[in-house]
């Protein structure tokens, strides 16, 4: 039995207040959002059917005013907090792009990546070393002689990884010690899909806590890395600020036993991990309010540990690109099975989101044309993939619809373009940026002669 009513769902209930205060990763719809006389959605300025017909569909539209505000408030919110030194880092894996990159670095972030392809998308965006950190849980010996030439700063996350990056060294000789910090799990469960979960023990993600003795003493062995602080993240899509509280203290700890030992580790990354609202239920905490948790936490621990201030990091992904995006689609065939469901099918699908087909993501979605219309209708969206599970949406509310209708799904920003693919050999969307009435270019749409450049015939 489908539990929604959909009499009682409008679309004007998606908007929100546009003033930058508002916390975009509580926000459904991006925060230039508006609709227009005509019943259309406007995102940015620019009239979303009309950015279809331009630029083709599935077409992301990224909110220029939400990333920035999103942005700010991050930078903002751990000066007010923090006394200390701090860097918000953006979590380049949630989309990775040059204009994005370039983006985020003029509002003072800096740029976690993690891999060869990612740094080398960072380095064209002409973003600067001394702000990238480069993550990672099986970086080869060419990603780590990337690192070394480039001079960004290394989280190391393994046995190898360290025995690898001595190797390197030897070799390559650099003029300064690399910078290098080390990432430990920290044991601290968060109620996310499992698939997301890092923090707790059962992770393949860094050093575990009961190494933490030989770890250091390998640290203490090898002056020629500057050891420069400790890094852990426990997950992604949290809604809960205890477990982020419970890793400020973690952390402490560890850098405290750090500089007992005489290595001059002064800064701690506590990664990323606040979630963002999909859905009318979900109610994440707003960026103020994780910041203020962290920073106060760090704050707190290191007076009691009577340890001077380190130098504080984070990394949100999710929360300061998801919501600023969202994906259009035209809508195409019908299917109306009495009793059972209707599908309505769009031209994307699984190729270009496939959260919900990997992790069950649920999302919110309008008629981009209809905005001034009532969801009256239950059905559910379906991807034009040859997979019956390529569904992106299911029992949703919605107006009725006509074929070339525009849909949009909403808080796209987040693992939608940077796990796409070319399933079904589609074409990957372009990507537009909106702000103040102007639509710009970021992505190009795939073309066919795109999907067989590197096909070769066997000699």
């Amino acid at each position: 039995m489908v539990s929604i009513q959909p009499a009682d769902i409008h679309p004007t209930s998606f908007l929100q207040p546009s003033a930058l205060d508002c916390s975009p990763n509580q926000q459904l719809l991006p925060l230039s959002a508006q609709i227009e006389a005509n019943g259309h959605l406007q995102v940015g300025g620019c009239d979303v059917p009309q950015l279809v017909e331009q630029y083709g569909s599935p077409l992301y539209i990224v909110d220029e005013q939400t990333v920035r505000g999103a942005c700010q408030q991050y930078r903002q919110a751990f000066q007010r907090y923090y006394p200390g030194s701090s860097q918000v880092l953006y979590a380049s894996k949630a989309w990775s792009c040059m204009a994005l990159c370039a983006l985020v670095v003029s509002e003072e972030l800096g740029l976690d990546v993690v891999s060869g392809g990612e740094l080398y998308t960072a380095l064209q965006a002409d973003v600067d070393p001394a702000v990238i950190y480069f993550h990672g849980n099986n970086k080869s010996v060419a990603e780590l002689e990337m690192a070394l030439t480039t001079g960004c700063t290394l989280i190391a996350d393994n046995w190898l990884e360290l025995e690898r990056l001595v190797e390197l060294i030897a070799i390559t000789q650099p003029k300064t010690p690399p910078r290098v910090m080390l990432r430990l799990t920290p044991g601290i469960e968060c109620h996310t899909h499992e698939y997301i979960r890092t923090g707790h023990l059962d992770s393949k993600f860094g050093f575990d806590p009961q190494q933490i003795d030989q770890v250091l003493a390998f640290a203490q062995h090898h002056p020629q890395i500057n050891w420069v602080g400790l890094h852990a993240h426990i997950g992604s899509q949290i809604f809960e600020l205890q477990p982020h509280q419970d890793l400020t203290q973690v952390m402490v700890e560890w850098l405290t036993k750090a500089q007992s030992l005489g290595l001059p580790m002064s800064e701690l990354n506590i990664g990323g991990g606040l979630g963002m609202r999909y859905v009318e239920s979900d109610d994440p905490p707003s960026i103020d309010e994780w910041s203020e948790v962290i920073c106060t936490g760090i704050l707190q621990a290191c007076q009691t540990a009577k340890l001077p201030l380190p130098k504080l990091l984070c990394e949100p992904g999710r929360s300061l690109i998801g919501p600023a995006c969202v994906t259009a689609y035209t809508m195409g065939a019908q299917k109306h099975i009495p009793d059972i469901r209707t599908y309505l099918a769009v031209d994307g699908g699984m190729s270009d989101n496939p959260r919900p087909i990997t992790y069950q993501s649920i999302y919110s979605a309008a008629v981009a044309n209809c905005m001034d219309k009532a969801a009256t209708e239950i059905v559910t969206i379906a991807g034009k993939h040859c997979e019956s599970g390529d569904i992106l949406l299911k029992d949703v509310a919605l107006p009725p619809s006509q074929p070339g209708d525009v849909l949009v799904i909403m808080g796209t920003g987040a693992y939608n373009y940077s796990m796409a693919s070319n399933y079904n050999r589609l074409p990957r969307p372009a990507a537009v940026l909106v702000y103040d009435g102007d639509a710009n270019l970021i992505l190009r749409r795939e073309t066919y002669q795109d999907l067989i450049r590197q096909d070769c015939f066997p000699r």
